[in-house]
């Protein structure tokens, strides 16, 4: 299993400079051309607030798994912290079902939208008339990759269950 999750970080670390480099060449330079060109010439050339929402979605897919990965999604324990450890499991499984749950429906209605997008041949309604089938499967992408990497630590801990591993509390933990 270590070598699982060991891939998946790599897989989620190049995923998030993927992501990190949408978010330079998709949103910033745009953004900045449009600037510019608006200074000089008094209109924009370049459609950046259509190409910087499609840049911003798509990262915010590519980069849900990489903070899963890096166990840095954020989580309120103010009470947590005060309960006894054995009431503690019971809410950190909740919490990581939960978000197993909320990834596994992100993936579900990314492919809803695709598959309607791809039926009605729906297009953007700004000047660019973008068909919408372009920026969405990389979304997808980004939230198949999230839900996976959200329901792995239960898959972990239901093979040390089996096996009767001390460490399943700690695989719930980690989300």
């Amino acid at each position: 299993m270590q070598h699982v999750h060991e891939f998946t970080q790599r897989i989620s670390q190049w995923l998030a400079w993927v992501a990190g480099a949408i978010i330079l060449f998709g949103c910033a330079l745009p953004i900045c051309i449009d600037v510019i060109t608006r200074a000089v010439i008094g209109r924009t050339v370049v459609e950046s607030f259509e190409i910087s929402g499609y840049a911003f979605a798509a990262c915010i897919g590519l980069g849900m798994g990489y903070t899963v990965t890096s166990k840095a999604n954020i989580r309120v324990d103010i009470l947590i912290t005060r309960l006894p450890q054995k009431l503690r499991i019971p809410f950190d499984f909740l919490a990581s079902i939960s978000l197993a749950v909320t990834a596994v429906a992100f993936a579900y209605y990314t492919f809803y939208v695709l598959h309607e997008s791809i039926k009605l041949g729906a297009r953007s309604q700004s000047t660019l008339q973008n068909p919408l089938l372009i920026p969405q499967p990389i979304c997808r992408v980004g939230f198949v990759w999230f839900a996976t990497l959200a329901c792995l630590p239960h898959v972990y801990a239901l093979v040390r269950f089996i096996s009767r591993d001390a460490q399943v509390r700690e695989d719930l933990h980690a989300n």
